[in-house]
């Protein structure tokens, strides 16, 4: 789409205020000097007062501030980062998860193998800002979650939220929402009848996680609730608990339904408060919350064979992985045996090497073969899976791009094309992966129409990209018993 093009279809959304589109882009308006979202409801500007952004750092860029009437940033995130493949992409997984404020832009550069001069040329003509800006930006973003979420003193907050002082924290509030800290929270909480959620004890807070209609909410909690692993996951109660591994050490993650909106209210219990912005961004992430569910469903039911599926399980969501190693391990000892089994092994080897969470890939590699069973060749492979992790020898990394993340799976003994598709769709939330290989994917295809022979399958799959994953999950969701020798999502 040439930019006359696309400035006509944003414009139309601004125009009908389309909710749908909230998150996708904002719109600055420079007669006023605000951005806004594209649902505000607000006046329509001219479109000669109007520029579109991607990011809200471009539009702070460009000398606008947040509209406090319809608060741009309390919305779901933009679902280009996962669509995407592409450098600026794969920077704003990293920027989100707070490598910017860990390593500086030099170490965010090296996290995606380019040089910090050449990262931040790519980003300001891509996204209109730089790395520095950019993570300011999503400071400012997890600052004003905290506000309208929490009771944490205004201190509290601006140091949660990565700020180095409370007068940079106080400036950068003033600058990019013309309010002080408390007139923000104010602002954040207004017309929210259930008020902020709940904050517990030290170091434990209750966030609203926004999600885009349509979301097949009880598919994700029954996910993680099916494969829980004993002694490290828990669903009681409608709410699934889990460790999380964070930069400043263990935390823990209740996750529940919102009553009051489509995403989950998420209760962490951190080991400093500084986390709390890699906390959500993994959360977010894991739970597909910025996924373009009617986009998706739109392009998916456009195949008859599929229809029936996206019309009975609308807003199917990647159910991802909290941590790329304990995914890695999961799938490897979850294939090839039933759900049931694949728990079983997990709690076993959590019990015995896990310390109270799953265990790493150094404990693997040097106890595992203690703990594991099964064939000795499997067992040898997951062991060297296990060292190489361990010593640095393969990487996985949010960051990768596909391809990149799929060649060093392959690379390993013990590895195949469908346990690199199937991780690629799970830690990288990756779209447009259809695993082809596995049996139970090709036999829903076949009882919908579709090929079942794996080339034919994947030709005829060519037209639900870049959606192929969501499909792939709609083919497990309606064959979920596996046949003999099949693989199935049991990891």
């Amino acid at each position: 789409m040439d930019e006359e093009a696309l400035f006509r279809t944003r414009y139309g959304a601004l125009a009908s205020r389309d909710a749908r589109f909230d998150g996708q882009f904002i719109a600055g308006v420079h007669s006023t000097g605000i951005y806004c979202r594209p649902s505000c409801p607000a006046m329509t500007p001219k479109p000669g007062n109007v520029s579109f952004y991607r990011t809200a750092a471009a539009a702070h860029e460009a000398g606008l501030r947040a509209c406090k009437r319809c608060q741009p940033d309390a919305v779901p995130g933009s679902p280009d980062w996962n669509l995407h493949d592409d450098l600026a992409s794969r920077a704003m997984r990293l920027i989100q998860d707070g490598v910017v404020e860990r390593d500086g832009v030099e170490g965010l550069a090296r996290r995606l193998g380019y040089s910090g001069r050449h990262l931040t040329r790519v980003l300001t003509a891509e996204l209109g800002a730089g790395p520095l800006a950019l993570a300011r930006a999503q400071r400012a973003q997890t600052a004003r979650t905290l506000l309208a979420s929490s009771e944490l003193p205004i201190a509290d907050v601006a140091f949660a939220a990565g700020f180095g002082s409370l007068r940079q924290f106080n400036e950068t509030i003033a600058e990019l929402y013309h309010a002080t800290p408390t007139e923000l929270r104010a602002l954040s909480r207004r017309g929210r009848a259930a008020g902020p959620a709940p904050t517990g004890a030290a170091g434990e807070l209750t966030l609203r996680l926004p999600a885009r209609d349509p979301i097949d909410r009880d598919g994700l909690l029954g996910f993680f609730a099916d494969h829980a692993v004993p002694g490290l996951e828990t669903v009681e109660a409608g709410v699934f608990s889990r460790p999380l591994a964070l930069p400043g050490g263990a935390a823990r993650l209740e996750l529940r339904l919102d009553p009051g909106g489509p995403g989950f209210l998420c209760t962490v219990r951190l080991a400093r408060l500084a986390d709390v912005g890699a906390a959500v961004a993994r959360i977010r992430h894991a739970l597909d919350l910025d996924a373009d569910s009617m986009a998706i469903d739109q392009s998916l039911a456009a195949d008859p064979a599929l229809a029936p599926l996206v019309a009975a399980t609308p807003g199917i969501r990647i159910a991802g992985s909290f941590d790329a190693e304990e995914a890695l391990f999961r799938t490897l000892l979850g294939q090839q045996i039933s759900v049931a089994a694949a728990r079983t092994a997990l709690g076993r080897l959590t019990s015995e090497l896990g310390d109270g969470a799953f265990p790493t890939a150094a404990a693997i590699a040097e106890h595992g073969r203690e703990v594991l069973r099964g064939p000795a060749g499997r067992v040898e492979a997951i062991l060297g899976i296990a060292r190489d992790l361990a010593e640095g020898r393969l990487v996985l990394d949010i960051g990768m791009p596909v391809e990149e993340f799929r060649a060093a799976l392959l690379a390993q003994r013990g590895i195949g094309p469908w346990t690199a598709d199937y991780l690629a769709m799970r830690v990288l939330g990756a779209p447009d992966v259809l695993p082809v290989d596995d049996l139970v994917i090709r036999q829903g295809a076949a009882a919908l129409g579709a090929p079942d022979d794996r080339r034919a399958l994947a030709r005829h799959a060519a037209r639900w990209s870049p959606w192929r994953s969501y499909a792939a999950l709609h083919l497990w969701r309606a064959r979920p018993h596996r046949p003999a020798g099949g693989r199935t999502l049991t990891a």
